[in-house]
């Protein structure tokens, strides 16, 4: 969204963002204030006092509703969101979000509203617009909304109000965007009238992600494999990387005394940080396993420099992409898929030099997958590891994002 709202100034637009304020932001997910250090200083920030009720944890600022009855406070504001617009957590947000867009529009009037969700209430705010002023939007799905994409099934029916809600928004949208083919898929079977109007626009990395060098590993200090993104898989998709680390590195001399350093986030909201995944992890340090903790965007150069060989841990399967994949390429180092095998990702890393390939989620597979990255970290030479990160500079964000915007604005003026 930040390359996002960039190139749309690098062409000559005056762009106004409308977020939520920082404070919601770190009860949710946590804030990472350098990733706006690259935010366009000609961009108007509108942040709005919105935040989700339910992730409060200071038990000071309950109601009295709340203090004594949790669970039937917690179904009540379930019910009273879900009145305003199908969305759990956010369905409220609905009439503060139309109000902003209102009065910017008032004040600056706009010529294009891009939605970008999650939260899809952010379509209300589009579509009131459209409804009162006629003024055009597009839709930023990134996964889509009536598509599972962990699971692979729809997530909610044509006839449901969420459904209903999704058809009429795409029916007036000038574009969709989304994050892969298959999920581009789903949308031009499902709306076959819009499909000329879906399309794949990749997350790719950010440029100064990369250490933009080649790298040499040293197996007698210890070679280091690196995994860096969300913790956001399950305990039983955590061991099985682990198990196989573990018998990996009982089976391989090159990583007798290897590291494996996993940073990021645990979890959200008021689970963050402190939850069985945590435990984990620490159970782990005698096999050479260590949580460093989130890392700021502006470290994650210097990170990549320090490893060795990249675990790519992800969930989902084929409608599932993640953006760390662009970045991992792009760091020419080996990668480890540790993954289902049918996954977008897959698709992307074919070609990848350095990719040990064997994506799968049983322990004998990642084993070996650990071991030929350990073979592939000493034994590649500088210009093999030149030719990987090569091969990842066709998904820099800075062009995907630019033949995007450049695509949407043709489109408008249709």
């Amino acid at each position: 969204m930040r390359e996002t709202a960039n190139q749309f100034v690098n062409v000559g637009w005056d762009v106004t963002v409308v977020n939520i304020a920082r404070e919601s932001w770190e009860l949710d997910s946590g804030i990472d204030l350098s990733l706006l250090e690259q935010v366009d200083p000609r961009i108007d920030i509108v942040e709005l006092p919105l935040a989700r009720e339910d992730l409060e944890t200071d038990i000071r600022l309950f109601d009295e509703a709340r203090a004594l009855n949790p669970n039937g406070w917690a179904a009540e504001l379930r019910r009273r969101q879900l009145k305003t617009f199908p969305e759990p957590n956010f369905g409220e947000w609905r009439s503060p979000l139309e109000q902003a867009v209102q009065r910017i529009h008032r004040e600056k009037p706009a010529d294009l509203v891009l939605a970008s969700c999650v939260p899809y209430v952010n379509l209300a705010a589009a579509w009131k617009l459209w409804e009162e002023e006629q003024v055009p939007y597009a839709v930023d799905f990134r996964d889509g909304w009536s598509i599972d994409v962990i699971d692979g099934v729809d997530a909610f029916g044509r006839d449901s109000e969420e459904g209903r809600w999704e058809q009429k928004v795409l029916d007036k949208a000038v574009s969709l965007w989304v994050v892969n083919d298959p999920i581009a898929e789903h949308y031009r079977k499902r709306y076959p009238d819009f499909a000329d109007r879906v399309h794949v626009v990749r997350n790719g990395y950010d440029a100064d992600s990369s250490p933009g060098r080649v790298h040499n590993a040293d197996p007698e200090t210890g070679l280091v494999f690196g995994y860096l993104g969300t913790v956001n898989f399950t305990i039983p998709h955590l061991e099985t990387v682990l198990d196989a680390w573990r018998a990996a590195r009982e089976k391989e001399p090159l990583l007798a005394n290897a590291r494996f350093e996993l940073r990021g986030h645990i979890g959200n909201g008021a689970n963050r940080g402190a939850n069985r995944h945590a435990e984990v992890l620490k159970e782990a340090e005698a096999d050479g396993v260590f949580f460093g903790g989130p890392a700021a965007k502006a470290e994650v150069a210097s990170i990549y420099a320090r490893w060795d060989a990249m675990v790519l841990i992800l969930i989902g399967g084929r409608y599932v992409t993640s953006g760390k994949v662009y970045e991992y390429m792009a760091t020419g180092l080996p990668i480890v898929s540790a993954h289902a095998v049918e996954h977008d990702a897959a698709n992307v890393l074919r070609g990848h030099p350095l990719w040990t390939e064997r994506p799968g989620l049983d322990v004998e597979g990642l084993t070996e997958s650990f071991i030929r990255a350990a073979h592939m970290a000493v034994e590649t030479t500088d210009e093999e590891h030149a030719e990987a990160m090569a091969h990842a500079n066709q998904f820099t964000r800075e062009a995907l994002m630019s033949v995007a915007v450049k695509n949407l604005v043709e489109e408008l003026v249709k």
